[in-house]
């Protein structure tokens, strides 16, 4: 059948709009089915623990699932880079910390650039660390331990969950902020490094609060300060790094949540949307409190604030991690 002019002209630019319009028409229709966030650790770990609370929200939010993937392997490296190849359609996340997007970066030779690969989508809370000790050591507050180690340079050790681990690289920090040397004993994980403290095997560790707070309590260790710019709610007794005299010793293993780069915009909002109404829910703020999360505050919550967050982090560990030279195993 030979159809008129004016109907096929009608037609051909029809389909011709058609490419340059589904993207917006798949964007409005999102989420259309089930999502995927990428944990790059083990299942059961904190990590993982704070993604399938998030997830879970967020599906309420989205009227779709959140399916957590655990995709482990090179300090999280695999699974990262996984979500930079992916196709940016919304349907694959990545939930990623300091050192994912940040320390790897710095320390391998990566496949991906962890900043400009990816769109961010929310930055969800911080968990600032703890300086302890073992329960012998001599000194009473952090001016103590700090002038302790002065006096006995490279013989106290630092306990780590492995090389370029929080703990080993907030462990070099300290040593560059105070002037004092020791030597470091990487561990398979916080837990050992927290139980060789409690023996006295070890004499201080930069410590994350789910594997310290415990041992504070039962008087097993001495903590002398917390790295943040106020006090924990979980232990309010233990006073700041401005407090205890080393002014802006901040550090924190923050988390985030990303897409890959090129995501539409409205589809970004639309999970940053959902992410925001889940922190704002009491019983899920709750939940991360307990883990030792502190929720960042509303307006750090947009995509625009972790861009430019995840960008001042960077600039500020990348010269720390390559003056130490530090290297993966």
């Amino acid at each position: 059948m030979k159809l008129p002019r004016r109907q096929f002209l009608h037609l051909v630019a029809g389909a011709a709009a058609l490419p340059a319009a589904s993207p917006i028409v798949m964007a409005q229709a999102y989420p259309s089915r089930s999502i995927t966030m990428v944990v790059p650790f083990a299942a059961g770990g904190p990590v993982d623990t704070l993604a399938r609370i998030v997830a879970e929200r967020m599906r309420a939010a989205l009227g779709q699932p959140v399916v957590i993937e655990n995709v482990t392997g090179a300090g999280g490296s695999i699974g990262t880079g996984r979500v930079a190849r992916a196709v940016p359609d919304g349907y694959t996340l990545v939930i990623g910390i300091w050192t994912t997007h940040v320390v790897n970066g710095a320390i391998y030779a990566l496949q991906y650039d962890v900043l400009n690969d990816f769109e961010p989508i929310a930055l969800l809370a911080n968990n600032p660390q703890v300086i302890v000790a073992k329960k012998s050591m001599p000194a009473n507050d952090l001016k103590g331990l700090i002038a302790w180690l002065k006096a006995n340079p490279d013989k106290a050790s630092a306990g780590t969950a492995g090389v370029a681990s929080p703990q080993h690289v907030l462990g070099v920090f300290f040593q560059s902020a105070t002037g004092t040397r020791f030597q470091f004993v990487h561990y398979r994980g916080g837990g050992p490094a927290t139980q060789d403290l409690v023996a006295g095997q070890i004499d201080i560790i930069v410590a994350d609060q789910v594997t310290a707070l415990p041992q504070i309590r039962s008087g097993n260790i001495k903590a002398y300060a917390v790295t943040s710019k106020s006090r924990l709610a979980a232990a309010p007794d233990i006073p700041t790094v401005d407090e205890a005299g080393l002014p802006e010793f901040y550090t924190t293993v923050w988390n985030a949540i990303w897409a890959p780069k090129g995501t539409p915009k409205n589809v970004i909002a639309k999970l940053n949307a959902a992410v925001v109404d889940g922190l704002s829910d009491p019983a899920i703020r709750r939940r991360l409190a307990d883990l030792g999360q502190q929720i960042v505050l509303p307006d750090q919550q947009a995509p625009e604030a972790l861009a430019a967050f995840h960008k001042a982090e960077i600039e500020k560990w990348w010269p720390i991690i390559k003056a130490a030279n530090i290297k993966p195993e």
